[in-house]
């Protein structure tokens, strides 16, 4: 039986709380903390009126590392599960190695004045952990953290060797605003602007940002115009998947999206360089967020589903196979369950079953680890039973990709 301490209170917070609460026969405490209390008060009514269970609440700054370990302290949790800003993620590390806490995020560390983010920073706290007898468990979200136990689990059950992965995530939900970000404005445009990155053959490549398009036909949700993006997790799968010879990541886009975004673009909004506005400092993607609907409100309009998964390419039984493993989310299900929409579900429920993985000593080994580097089945039979449920099919291994 574990006490949990969740830090953030934006869309995944909300389904973070609701998914830990529905667990009651691991987390006997649980805490929700933010920088604006109020929303972790609102969150906390949510669930108390859906579950039954309390939770209690807290007010703290992510970026302050004495702030988080007082807070620690005086709750002492078993672990936190970090669903605030990539920005903050190494001064909650610091806090929990301080306070003695395990710890576990959906979003690896990227610098809030750099367009980039990568695992080093992360991976450099491995020996701390190791010494502190603590775990830390990176990427605990869909993608990457779903996608990557997919990997994992084809890599030990289907395939003998796995040479090609292609990572595809489409959204086809609506939620009727002319140009709006299913997750923070700033992180999501942040992540499309900038060069699109596969690894193959031991190699990184670049393209141009948003120029490889993939006419992809995903399950339930049909074809649909998908776009090579550099994501976090090929940097650890291209490392943990052996016999590997490429990785990509595709996303999916409307050409009603790539319009507003390449406006946006050509006019500055989405630079992250202060610029000066009537004698103050502003940076324009922050004032940009600051315009667009806020994604936790997108819920109750948002209609459609989601198709997340990895086409892998390898070799069974000496024969070539290709298969695709997949989650189909429905944004209204999402709705009803938690009173989010499906893009916070699917990142929200991983934390939640990596975090409950962690405090019942499923998965716990000191140091720092990447979700792939755990044994898959605890993880795959919990998206079973927590509303994530996946399906493999098998795809023609002899077909072209792009």
């Amino acid at each position: 039986m574990s006490k949990v301490l969740i830090i953030g209170a934006g869309g995944v917070g909300n389904v973070v709380a609701h998914k830990v609460a529905q667990a009651k026969e691991v987390f006997t405490d649980i805490m929700l903390a933010s920088r604006n209390e109020n929303k972790c008060r609102a969150i906390a009514a949510d669930v108390k009126n859906a579950t039954g269970v309390t939770i209690k609440t807290a007010r703290v700054d992510a970026d302050n590392v004495q702030e988080l370990v007082a807070l620690m302290k005086a709750f002492q949790p078993k672990l936190v599960l970090n669903v605030a800003l990539p920005y903050q993620d190494l001064p909650i590390m610091d806090a929990c190695l301080h306070a003695g806490v395990h710890y576990l995020d959906t979003a690896n560390y990227e610098p809030s004045h750099l367009a980039k983010f990568e695992y080093s920073w992360q991976w450099a706290y491995k020996e701390r952990f190791e010494k502190a007898g603590l775990m830390a468990l990176l990427g605990s979200g869909f993608d990457p953290g779903v996608t990557n136990v997919f990997c994992a689990y084809a890599q030990k059950h289907l395939f003998d060797e796995i040479h090609f992965v292609d990572i595809m995530d489409a959204n086809a939900g609506d939620h009727g605003y002319a140009f709006a970000t299913n997750f923070n404005p700033e992180i999501n445009i942040r992540e499309i602007t900038q060069r699109g990155r596969f690894w193959e053959k031991g190699e990184w490549k670049e393209t141009d940002p948003l120029s490889v398009k993939w006419v992809y036909d995903y399950p339930v949700v049909g074809p649909k115009d998908s776009y090579l993006l550099y994501h976090e997790e090929l940097e650890s799968l291209a490392k943990n998947i052996k016999g590997l010879k490429r990785i990509r990541f595709f996303m999916t886009f409307s050409e009603r999206y790539l319009t507003h975004l390449r406006v946006l673009e050509n006019v500055g909004m989405t630079r992250i360089d202060p610029v000066e506005f009537q004698g103050q400092k502003i940076v324009p993607i922050q004032f940009l967020k600051a315009l667009l609907p806020d994604p936790a409100s997108l819920g109750p309009r948002t209609k459609g589903k989601t198709c997340i998964g990895c086409e892998i390419t390898g070799i069974k039984d000496g024969k070539p196979r290709k298969v695709f493993i997949y989650n189909v989310c429905d944004h209204q299900e999402c709705y009803a369950e938690v009173k989010s929409q499906a893009i916070s579900y699917t990142t929200g429920v991983p934390a939640a079953i990596g975090g409950l993985l962690m405090a019942t000593d499923k998965w716990m080994k000191p140091g720092v680890w990447n979700m792939e580097e755990m044994d898959p089945d605890a993880f795959m039979a919990e998206l079973n039973k927590r509303g994530l449920p996946w399906q493999v099919v098998e795809r023609d291994p002899s077909a072209p990709s792009a």
